[in-house]
């Protein structure tokens, strides 16, 4: 036993002196040096017409569907009665508010009746101030002359929203109740959240067509996951000793439930609703690439012939809609808080109809029954000024700034990206496969590195892997990017409580914006290129990272700070020395979300010149030839935010331990 301990106490002092970071650098050495050698060979280059076994496969299958789509049983008695149930909910919601209907001109309930009823919602749940910002708000769509529009987009996220909380919150408080369904949900929502919104609805369309029923079916999926996880979070809140002293009085565990467990977890269920809110908003919006209605669809077409003015007054219609919604929800939680007494709620202190509630019934009843209070008044000139306003500060960008910008993005994109590129698509790709499984296996275990190279395989299967690897690129340099960005602000939030409380709100609100939203400054400053969707990804992405790194710097304990300040260490040394190294696991979670952030919008800059990925999903959504190819493009999307997702939240676990 001592002739063993001997021989292994010196394998034991190697892997003590040998780090992670030089064992990184060792395989990056030695990657450069393969890539010199194979350059150019076996890099699975494929044209952008072209197709392989599989993607003709796909297409066949989507032919095969589509003909077989009203005869095949598990069609004709599942999945049409389940688009038939959704198209029926949202063609039931846009007729109250959106489109004709029942031979009217207009909807049941006009602008009056639809702006009134917002803020008579607005403040029941609330306060006057959210019902004033809803009034503004809704009031502020019209002027833009997006009226419709936004009416069509609100249709389907309410729609939407309804759908995923019955689901959600049922899902939620059963997860919250049971171990084991918690231990089962796990998995399948961490997947459900990884996963880009793009890649939702390709395989949907698929299965329930395009249009306004398939919007919702996707939105709901991608929706319910925090609603589930946020409820089940909720209810396991509840502090034990409440439980148990509702359990010693008698009561059942139908009684706890209602009487205990669903009254002390409702401002946080309430936070949920406002995450699934905004979560079906972003995918409402994403989900006009299958022919969804509203907004997204004016952002869509507008970018596709980069009419930057356009764009932007729909966007900002976009922007307006996720503030008045988050307000309303944040307002909701904030005051299901202040009711609370003594462990129990009290009821609504406010009427059902008091006079706002009259008023609104009145309003309703006049755009139901006038046509002037229907149809919202003017031609939309706001819009149109603010369109040529946006039009005319894109104009005098590109004259007077493209110097500096083009400059930027010639440096980077010469200095950064294209050397990067060029190293992963002019690789073997065994030779990248291999880097990407080694270097999986050293910061995230075995593990890691098994899923990265199961990962690997499977891109190659898609006969995707040179348009992957311009994606995996893409983000890897935007999520640099985002994290000297997280790591400049953080640390400065981290240490200035009046930093934090001055930039956190900018940061919050940045975070409800959907990702559409985004492109649309970019494409004016830098056009319709790769850089533009990076560059969107970046400041898309940063928000998470700065709060992530801010939080992980305030919680190094003050007294090992003043420690490093009494051994002499000046500002930066106490930063780089002190904090930031005891932020690691912080750092780590920052760059895993960074990673899903930036390629959840890297794919969505394909609607702007990213290429790659994205632009394979929305050249097959609207070439029929390359829909089996675009399928291909969402599942590759999915391996590497798979790939991403499990080597950066492993990377997170072994700095923790």
């Amino acid at each position: 036993m001592a002739a063993v301990a001997d021989a292994t106490a010196p394998v034991a002092t190697i892997r003590k002196k040998v780090s992670r970071p030089v064992v990184v650098a060792a395989i990056l050495v030695l990657w450069l040096v393969l890539f010199a050698a194979f350059r150019g060979r076996q890099t699975l280059t494929l044209a952008a017409a072209d197709l392989t076994g599989l993607h003709r496969r796909l297409n066949d299958v989507n032919d095969s569907i589509g003909a077989n789509r009203n005869s095949n049983p598990v069609f004709l008695y599942f999945f049409n009665e389940i688009r038939l149930a959704i198209d029926n909910l949202v063609t039931f919601v846009q007729s109250l508010i959106s489109q004709p209907a029942g031979g009217r001109p207009v909807p049941q309930i006009g602008w009056l009746g639809v702006v009134g009823l917002a803020g008579y919602v607005s403040w029941a749940v609330g306060n006057w101030r959210v019902a004033l910002l809803a009034v503004a708000g809704f009031t502020f769509f019209g002027l833009q002359g997006l009226w419709q529009e936004s009416m069509d987009t609100l249709a389907l996220t309410l729609s939407a929203v309804l759908v995923a909380l019955l689901i959600g919150i049922p899902l939620g408080v059963w997860a919250g109740l049971s171990d084991r369904v918690n231990r089962i949900m796990t998995p399948f929502l961490d997947f459900m959240q990884t996963m880009p919104t793009f890649v939702y609805l390709a395989p949907l369309t698929l299965i329930f067509l395009i249009g306004g029923a398939s919007a919702v079916i996707t939105t709901v999926i991608y929706a319910a996951p925090p609603a589930i996880r946020i409820t089940a979070h909720a209810i396991r809140s509840v502090p034990e000793t409440t439980v148990e002293a509702a359990d010693s009085m008698g009561t059942t565990r139908t009684q706890q439930l209602v009487k205990v467990l669903l009254p002390m977890s409702k401002r946080t269920v309430v936070m949920g609703v406002n995450q699934t809110i905004m979560a079906a908003l972003a995918m409402v919006t994403i989900a006009a690439l299958i022919d969804a209605p509203g907004l997204g669809k004016t952002v869509v077409q507008a970018l596709q012939s980069l009419d930057v003015g356009t764009a932007f007054n729909a966007g900002l219609a976009i922007v307006v809609m996720a503030i008045v919604l988050d307000r309303v929800t944040t307002a909701a939680a904030a005051r299901t808080e202040t009711r609370r007494t003594d462990g129990r709620f009290a009821k609504w202190r406010r009427p059902l109809l008091g006079a706002g509630g009259i008023a609104a019934v009145v309003l309703a009843y006049l755009s139901h029954t006038y046509v002037w209070a229907a149809e919202f008044p003017g031609d939309g000139t706001v819009g149109s000024h603010i369109a040529s306003a946006a039009d005319t500060a894109t104009t005098w960008l590109q004259d007077h700034l493209s110097g500096l910008t083009n400059a930027l993005r010639d440096a980077l994109t010469n200095g950064l990206l294209n050397p990067f590129q060029t190293l992963l698509t002019d690789s073997p790709w065994w030779l990248v496969g291999a880097v990407l499984a080694g270097l999986g296996a050293v910061l995230g275990g075995w593990r890691a590195g098994v899923t990265a190279a199961v990962c690997v395989g499977l891109l190659v299967g898609t006969g995707l892997w040179s348009d992957s690897m311009t994606t995996l690129a893409s983000t890897a340099v935007a999520t640099v990017l985002v994290m000297l960005v997280g790591v400049v602000f953080g640390v400065w939030m981290g240490r200035s409580t009046l930093v934090d409380r001055l930039v956190r709100p900018t940061l919050d609100a940045a975070q409800v914006m959907p990702p559409f939203v985004y492109l649309v400054p970019f494409l004016a400053l830098f056009g319709a290129t790769r850089f533009t969707a990076i560059v969107a990804a970046v400041v898309y992405a940063a928000p998470v990272a700065v709060k992530i790194i801010a939080d992980g710097v305030r919680n190094v304990s003050a007294p090992t700070v003043e420690a490093a300040t009494s051994a002499g260490c000046n500002t930066w040394q106490i930063i780089t020395k002190v904090q930031l190294p005891m932020a690691r696991s912080a750092l780590t979670l920052a760059t895993n979300q960074g990673l899903i952030y930036v390629l959840s919008m890297v794919v969505v800059g394909g609607l702007v010149g990213a290429g790659a990925l994205g632009y394979d999903v929305v050249a097959g959504f609207s070439q029929g030839e390359l829909y089996g190819k675009g399928l291909a493009a969402g599942l590759a999307i999915v391996l590497l935010g798979v790939m991403f997702d499990r080597i950066t939240q492993a990377a997170a676990r072994r700095t923790r331990a």
